[in-house]
């Protein structure tokens, strides 16, 4: 029985969530506007940084991952570590066992305010605790970490929060700030909380979260880039008219929208296919004399080509050549999308090489369209090229594994396995792709030695 209650609490939790989160655009229509706080001078003087929108060729969006400046010493100098960060951090790395990762961890944190200021080992212990599944040990290490706060900076707070998102806990993110020292319960540490929402994809949360916490805590005063995590996650939503709203409560509050909350709106506008809606935010920039970049372009460039209308798309990036802004490789990504999708295969591979003679660099994106629709087309040879190119000389990126593992599968199957050795070898080369990850497969003539 108790697990039914547990069960059914949960779900009214989740509904009283949404229905809140739902209700956005009601609080929306009645909020007054009020005159800018005066502790938001301070706020200028150290702003977090402004969230870019999405483009689906990269990666997740830093706004959302992104850390505070890096901390001021700390006043106690602490006694020296044993070994040195360098050595500390290789053995960290190099730690299997998830349970002494979090036992040398929390030892090496308690022994110095230095290795508090490193960043880099804390993301790597988080995410190989992610990866491990053990969120348990991410909340042993980063409670541990909640005894240094009162003598800590507010960056080294903001981190903390973070890193629960970096691991999708956004419960015990909002937990964490609540629990902060009452110096620390600010602008930049309820970003935080919004970003660790935003990052583990829970956007009710994240919108209860924006009503709640400047409502309980006077100290806490949203920003512009609070405003825009708020735009991005009404984005998701199915109804997009609140993150319209957004727009009409920040600047109500004293806030001008800028280029990333109108790219936002786009966004989410074009991946709805609601194409007379995304006008209504054209018209919003132009109103208000801002000047679109390539990443507007490029969410309209992506909504005509979910609509099949890839000859619109190309007359708007020959507009943008001749009139600026210029297109970016993202925008040659999605006409390469656009044509691989209406099948016409050597249409994209002759973009491809136009995009390497304008000396634009092709990315991820870029590879991870081409190279599955060059193997479904027998075009092994120019696949093989392709990778050549992905991985050497000006320009190098990484695509999923599993890609490159199928040119050399392909290559094997087509007895070529000389070129796929090589293959092999330069995805090996400077540790690009683990061994496990990316290898020769079996042949018959292995099996056959075997016997």
């Amino acid at each position: 029985m108790g697990s039914h209650a547990a069960a059914a609490a949960a779900a009214a939790a989740a509904a009283a969530a949404s229905t809140r989160a739902n209700s956005l655009c009601r609080i929306f229509a009645s909020s007054k506007p009020t005159p800018p706080r005066k502790h938001n001078a301070k706020i200028k003087r150290a702003p977090t940084p402004k969230p870019p929108a999405a483009d689906a060729d990269k990666k997740p969006p830093k706004h959302l991952d992104a850390q505070p400046a890096a901390d001021a010493p700390e006043s106690d100098a602490g006694p020296e570590l044993p070994k040195s960060y360098r050595a500390i951090y290789k053995d960290l790395l190099q730690q299997s066992d998830p349970d002494k990762l979090v036992s040398e961890f929390i030892e090496a944190s308690s022994a110095s305010p230095r290795f508090r200021e490193k960043h880099r080992v804390y993301d790597l212990v988080v995410s190989r605790l992610a990866s491990f599944g053990r969120q348990d040990g991410i909340q042993t290490i980063l409670d541990a970490q909640k005894s240094f706060l009162e003598a800590s900076t507010e960056a080294f707070a903001a981190r903390l929060i973070r890193l629960y998102g970096r691991a999708s806990m956004p419960s015990p993110a909002l937990a964490a700030f609540h629990q902060l020292p009452a110096k620390h319960k600010s602008t930049m540490t309820f970003n935080s909380v919004l970003a660790a929402y935003a990052r583990a994809g829970d956007f009710d949360g994240l919108v209860v979260a924006f009503q709640e916490i400047p409502a309980s805590h006077p100290s806490v005063a949203p920003s512009l880039y609070s405003y825009n995590i708020l735009i991005r996650a009404l984005c998701q939503k199915p109804d997009l008219s609140a993150a319209l709203e957004a727009v009409s409560l920040m600047e109500k509050h004293g806030f001008a929208p800028d280029i990333i909350s109108f790219n936002t709106l786009l966004n989410g506008f074009y991946n709805c296919g609601r194409m007379d809606d995304a006008e209504t935010v054209w018209e919003m920039i132009r109103e208000r004399n801002l000047e679109p970049d390539a990443k507007c372009y490029n969410a309209k460039l992506r909504g005509l080509v979910a609509e099949g209308r890839i000859e619109e798309a190309v007359s708007v990036v020959e507009r943008l050549e001749k009139d600026g802004p210029k297109p970016d490789t993202v925008s040659y990504n999605e006409l390469i999308r656009g044509y691989c999708k209406a099948g016409r295969l050597q249409d994209a591979k002759k973009l491809y090489d136009d995009l390497r003679k304008n000396e634009y660099t092709p990315n991820k994106g870029t590879y991870e369209t081409l190279l599955p629709r060059l193997l479904q087309a027998g075009e092994l040879d120019c696949a093989l090229i392709y990778c050549h190119n992905m991985l050497s000389g000006k320009g190098i990126c990484r695509t999923a594994v599993d890609l490159l593992q199928d040119v050399v599968d392909a290559l094997v199957e087509a007895s070529r396995v000389e070129e796929a050795t090589k293959l092999v070898e330069l995805g090996h080369k400077k540790y690009y792709y683990p061994r496990t990850g990316l290898r020769m497969p079996h042949t018959p003539e292995d099996n056959k030695s075997i016997a």
